[in-house]
């Protein structure tokens, strides 16, 4: 999972109520085969047959291998509304009717882009569950438009607490109030009912940077060729250079 550095610049915070959750998640049907063939050889094997090789696993049972038809996966993964998927899932011979899972990786042939192989998390619907979702804005910002200024997406992930029912798709702020200066925090996101964003409050989601003078435009570069630390570089080679002439 990719990480995003965070903005230490200072700024004054902003609205209170500045974002809000898109749409509750909901489950999708999805079916499954137990699945006898394992290792690679068997994983093949399942593969040449339409279906994809999957493992479930959860905190009240043990892992199981299952089959899921390329076909519908497929289908199923085309009709979500973010990367995070939940599904009701179905399994063959199952003495459950039914099962609640995330699913958790899915992994990609490198050229061809077929499914590979699928993670199922198990999950209980009265029991909560901790995941990140995508944070995204909506609007232009004032410091933006009336400011010159550059909106910065600092934070791309938030993590947050909640039953499955209530996960959302993503999170969508509002950031047509910000303000040249002004720098949107984890604590200034209002969450619905039934779910907690996690994680430090003052932590900067998206912020309004100053418009760059030409001046400081100018500027920049004049200070990058300088890269002291490339000069150190070249220094520590040839220090090491002159033991390997030596030998010479």
């Amino acid at each position: 999972m990719l990480r995003h550095c965070l903005s230490l610049r200072a700024g004054e915070p902003a609205s209170l109520d500045a974002g809000r959750y898109d749409l509750d998640m909901k489950s999708l049907a999805l079916s499954a085969h137990p699945r006898t063939l394992s290792r690679r050889k068997g994983s093949r094997k399942v593969r040449s047959g339409g279906r994809i090789p999957a493992v479930i696993y959860g905190r009240h049972n043990p892992p199981q291998n299952l089959e899921i038809d390329a076909k519908e996966f497929s289908l199923l993964v085309h009709q979500a509304h973010s990367e995070i998927i939940l599904v009701d899932l179905t399994v063959q011979g199952d003495a459950k009717p039914s099962r609640l899972a995330l699913v958790q990786d899915v992994q990609h042939h490198p050229l061809s882009g077929d499914f590979l192989h699928v993670d199922l998390h198990e999950v209980k619907a009265d029991e909560k569950v901790s995941i990140e979702v995508p944070v995204e804005s909506v609007g232009t910002a004032d410091g933006v438009k009336n400011g010159g200024g550059t909106l910065e997406h600092v934070r791309f992930r938030l993590r947050v607490r909640c039953l499955p029912k209530d996960l959302p798709d993503q999170i969508i702020v509002d950031v047509t109030h910000l303000k040249v200066g002004q720098t949107l925090h984890i604590g200034d996101i209002q969450a619905p009912e039934g779910v907690e964003l996690l994680g430090d409050k003052k932590i900067s989601v998206f912020a309004v940077a100053a418009p760059v003078t030409e001046a400081a435009a100018e500027a920049a570069p004049a200070e990058g060729a300088k890269q002291p630390e490339m000069i150190k570089e070249k220094k520590e080679d040839a220090a090491a250079a002159k033991p390997a002439d030596k030998k010479k």
